[in-house]
């Protein structure tokens, strides 16, 4: 079994090179952090793999260890970038083929869209993967490939049938939070809610209160 620690998942934050504009990556990291954010996944699809590196590891720099900085997709560098971990999606690398990469300490998360994702996880050896992340729940634009949206009756069902701790993402808001609380997952994750706002510290506070008072 993993010694690895639970990860905080209740803000989860998606990066977003594009939406956080001239305030740039690691910035609007920061000021996340700052107000709240719990996780950080890197992700910048249309950078290369020498780009993807020096934002990554401008980003660790800024995060300076206060939380742990997931790479998606591009797991070959997670070593390079000095992150704690990687998340993939179903069509990206196999989430075992993705471990032996990693090795025992790092986190993994893997996206699900539907029932039938959780059961070919449920196959995986223990310890392989550390977390789901369960969407898009509703629609949402900043991922012009994303699935369907599986809605709150989707996310509870797959929540229910998973052994692993879910986080819930597709346009969430403050005003979704609740919402996604009673379904059980164990947070929120975001992308435009946070990367591109005007300010912010104070966009992030407002999910970070929704989300608490949703679990209260």
């Amino acid at each position: 079994m993993t010694a690895r620690p639970p990860l905080d998942l209740s803000l989860y934050l998606v990066t977003d090179t594009r939406l956080c504009g001239d305030r740039g990556v690691a910035a609007t990291v920061g000021e996340a952090i700052a107000a709240g954010v719990s996780v950080v996944q890197l992700r910048d699809p249309d950078a290369t793999d020498d780009e993807f590196v020096a934002l990554g590891r401008a980003v660790v720099a800024e995060v300076r260890g206060q939380v742990p900085v997931l790479v998606d997709d591009r797991v070959h560098l997670v070593a390079a970038i000095g992150a704690d971990g990687a998340h993939v999606g179903q069509s990206d690398l196999a989430p075992l083929d993705a471990r032996g990469l990693l090795g025992p300490d790092a986190y993994l998360g893997l996206s699900v869209q539907t029932l039938a994702h959780v059961e070919t996880a449920h196959a995986l050896p223990s310890g392989t993967v550390d977390y789901l992340g369960v969407g898009p729940v509703w629609a949402q634009t900043t991922k012009p490939d994303a699935a369907e949206p599986c809605g709150v009756d989707g996310l509870s069902a797959i929540v229910q049938a998973s052994p692993w701790r879910c986080v819930a993402i597709g346009g969430i808001g403050v005003d979704r939070a609740a919402a996604v609380s009673s379904t059980g997952a164990a947070g929120i994750a975001v992308v435009s809610a946070i990367c591109g706002q005007p300010e912010v510290g104070r966009a992030t506070q407002a999910l970070r209160t929704a989300w608490d008072e949703a679990r209260a």
